[in-house]
């Protein structure tokens, strides 16, 4: 009886000390503190400069180089601008855009008003794109970074760029924030409400559905084990997929809270 209690003992003291340390020793995964938002003075900036700005954001925040490059996954846009008056004409399009510059911007916030031959999402004969709006999500470009993307993308084709530059439209840029000044967002309530949140889906197929630019995830859970899951999300470089490359953002350990990571990495160890 005496050898019975001692290991009764011996285990609760066990069960406590790993609890203990998994709560108050283990580092936490925090996102990092939102950007502290900073004000563009628009009413001074040149044109020369809000067309920088607009390619600032294609090829970082906007995340647009993840997909239109010469890999071939989404189409360059290196010609959209002068090539918009033929999509504006063509049957498939239905959007309501009247020239040129609404037509980008229109491509911008909805995207399968257009779908270029051979882009749509698989099963949908091109009438639906696999891009999301990039004013919403984890892309969010705001009303003036978006202007500023279509001004790039007509100086990019050589057109006549169009865009007025606007004013009293808020922050355009972003600071790192010396403390946090916002409060944090919510966590995401499911897995497939965090996947929508970030984007995933725009490169990866989730459940048959999904971009291509990465690997499908559709039954990842039946090759891969959680660690392996839970590394891929916090470290995707560590090891590459043959047949893909690197393209998937380094830093969703600093952007997801720590229940989001693991909320993940369930959901992905689940699909088989």
């Amino acid at each position: 009886m005496k050898i019975f209690l001692k290991v009764i003992v011996f285990s609760l003291i066990t069960i406590g000390f790993f609890a203990g340390f998994s709560n108050f020793g283990v580092p936490r995964i925090e996102p990092a503190p939102p950007p502290e938002e900073a004000e563009l003075d628009l009413g001074a900036m040149t044109m020369d400069r809000f067309i920088a700005l607009g390619g600032e954001i294609y090829n970082g925040k906007g995340t647009c180089t993840l997909c239109h490059n010469a890999l071939g996954r989404a189409p360059l846009l290196d010609k959209t601008a002068t090539v918009a008056a033929a999509r504006l004409k063509d049957a498939r399009y239905k959007g309501a855009a009247k020239n040129a510059e609404e037509y980008l911007y229109e491509s911008l916030v909805k995207p399968s008003v257009f779908v270029t031959a051979g882009f749509g999402k698989a099963g949908t004969n091109d009438t639906e794109s696999p891009m999301p709006d990039v004013s919403g999500g984890a892309i969010g470009l705001k009303e003036a970074e978006l202007k500023a993307v279509v001004a790039y993308l007509q100086d990019l084709a050589g057109a006549e760029v169009t865009v007025s530059i606007p004013t009293g439209l808020g922050q355009t840029q972003t600071k790192e924030a010396s403390a946090p000044a916002a409060a944090p967002r919510p966590p995401a309530k499911d897995a497939p409400t965090l996947l929508a949140q970030f984007t995933c889906t725009a490169c990866h197929k989730v459940k048959g559905q999904g971009g291509v630019l990465g690997p499908d995830l559709s039954k990842i859970g039946a090759t891969r084990d959680k660690n392996y899951l839970r590394r891929a999300i916090l470290d995707p470089n560590a090891e590459i997929t043959k047949g893909f490359v690197p393209t998937m953002p380094p830093n969703y350990g600093e952007q997801m809270y720590a229940k989001e990571v693991e909320m993940l990495v369930d959901y992905l160890a689940g699909l088989k």
